[in-house]
């Protein structure tokens, strides 16, 4: 720069001398202007181009600044800095992000902006593509959300590009949705997009081998742990590079997990799955309704007739209806257990409670005739006959179709798992939650309640509960005795805090993890 601008003075300087020597005479002046002239007409492309170097030289440092920037930016930047409401931008396209599964990663950020729980906070990692998972889930709504969140965790722990799963069409409730008919696909994706890669469809070099059903396909063993996957699974997939789970229910251990693990477990469940606008509105709309009239206790009564025939229990049905649930348990050849002692059955607790005996339990626990109890189940079995005496004692009790209109509705008929989704938000969100079996519902929205700030639950005491009915119908005991008795065995059991029971020879026997996971309740 200062040979530039010496170089640019000296001609000036030189014009200056000649003007002090020369300016006494009027034709030399005259001569003097025309020169000056013409020095300036030779001096201004020279300063131009000097200009100009020095608009190049500036512009390449600072694009040499950006480019190193840039190269640094998946370390530097994070997803979140742009927009912190975390959606992501319109020049972002979610295809664009999802189709284009042969690139790393494109962040590793904290998870802290999604989650308020520091404890569902997981590590930085870098991610590295093994393979891709495909997923056919098994079983209703709330068993295949489950599976879901143990997939995602699975698929993360191998560093798996997981598609969306597939959900089951061809269980007792025949429902045809798809994933994104329930849950927020989008939302799914975005929300974990920092664990571990999910793209909507199969990638195009796989479909030909989907199609002809060579790819491995296979249930995994069930509650099975990190071991299993990273020593059997793993391998398998690096040699295939994509193969499907056929199974995906219960395939995953309570406990004896690492936390990272069962934190993403939770993260997903409580987090990334998030039901479909219309579902969600829908639900709000009937806690709204409840709300309005004042608190109001969710009965999830599993009276219903799948759950009859696949447990075997008939306590309180006629001869006909016991043959019907019998026939319905041999027409479905995936329910194993064909032969069943209903009466044993029950004494041991495996029994849903049956309407009349759940009117008596909610009696025996204090709740009056005024309670607002909102039914959370599909068609009871027996209908009228077996709800009269629950509706003559609790005229207060409403189901969403009494709530909700025809045409509300309409969207939802024939897709029992969406009706499911409904009954989902409602329970979760009641001030008292009642389940009269621990099935798949009972035990994740149990789960989900405690994760909220362990929102009262009864979790009723079958096998107890059942030899105080018998005793007080058969007489030895007086209803005063009853009652204190029924509330004495439950004091303990409203879904406060405690220690998840582990049984590690026994997984079937433990507690469940999305009933009580209390690795994320810190």
């Amino acid at each position: 720069m200062a040979k530039l601008l010496s170089s640019s003075s000296a001609p000036t300087l030189t014009l200056m001398e000649e003007c002090s020597l020369n300016s006494s005479s009027y034709g030399e002046a005259s001569s003097f202007s025309k020169r000056l002239k013409v020095a300036r007409v030779l001096l201004l492309p020279r300063s131009r181009m000097q200009v100009w170097l020095v608009r190049l030289s500036t512009s390449i440092l600072v694009w040499t600044c950006l480019l190193q920037l840039l190269a640094l930016g998946s370390e530097l930047w994070s997803p979140y800095s742009f927009f912190l409401n975390g959606s992501w931008p319109p020049c972002l396209s979610d295809r664009n992000e999802i189709e284009s599964h042969n690139q790393p990663a494109l962040f590793a950020a904290s998870s802290a902006p999604l989650l308020k729980d520091i404890a569902l906070t997981l590590p930085h990692r870098s991610y590295v593509n093994n393979g891709y998972l495909l997923v056919s889930c098994n079983g209703g709504l709330n068993q295949m959300r489950a599976a879901i969140c143990d997939m995602v965790a699975v698929a993360r722990l191998l560093n798996l590009t997981l598609v969306v799963p597939e959900l089951d069409k061809t269980s007792f409730w025949a429902d045809p949705s798809d994933f994104g008919d329930i849950f927020d696909t989008k939302h799914f994706i975005a929300s974990l997009r920092d664990e571990l890669r999910i793209i909507r469809g199969i990638p195009e070099k796989f479909r030909a081998r989907v199609r002809k059903d060579s790819i491995v396909t296979l249930p995994p063993v069930s509650w099975s742990n990190e071991t299993y996957y990273l020593n059997q699974i793993l391998p398998l997939i690096r040699k295939q590079k994509i193969v499907r789970f056929s199974k995906t229910d219960t395939r995953v251990a309570n406990g004896g997990l690492s936390d990272d693990f069962q934190k993403l477990r939770c993260r997903v469940n409580y987090k990334a799955l998030r039901f479909t606008p219309h579902i969600e509105e829908l639900g709000s709309r009937l806690i709204q309704i409840l709300r309005e009239k004042g608190p109001f206790l969710v009965l999830h009564l599993r009276y219903e007739m799948d759950m009859l025939a696949f447990s075997g229990c008939t306590h309180g049905c006629s001869e006909e209806e016991e043959e019907e649930l019998t026939k319905m348990r041999y027409a479905y050849p995936w329910w194993k257990e064909k032969v069943i002692d209903s009466k044993q059955k029950r004494l041991d607790g495996f029994c849903p409670l049956t309407p009349e005996e759940t009117l008596l339990v909610l009696k025996a626990l204090g709740y009056g005739g005024d309670t607002q109890i909102y039914v959370a189940a599909g068609e009871i079995y027996g209908s009228e006959r077996r709800m009269a005496g629950l509706h003559a004692t609790f005229p207060n009790i409403v189901r969403k179709e009494k709530l909700l209109s025809s045409s509300e509705l309409r969207h939802f008929q024939n897709h029992s798992s969406q009706m499911a989704a409904l009954d989902y938000l409602v329970a979760v969100e009641s001030d008292v939650f009642v389940p009269t079996y621990d099935g798949n519902m009972a035990k994740v929205v149990e789960g989900h309640r405690r994760y909220l700030g362990f929102r009262k639950t009864v979790l009723l005491d079958r096998k107890r509960l059942v030899q105080l009915l018998d005793e007080y119908q058969n007489g030895s005991l007086q209803w005063e005795e009853f009652s204190l008795a029924v509330k004495e065995a439950h004091k303990h059991r409203m879904g406060t805090p405690s220690n998840r029971r582990v049984i590690l020879d026994r997984p079937k026997e433990e507690d469940y993890f999305y009933a009580n996971p209390q690795e994320c309740l810190s």
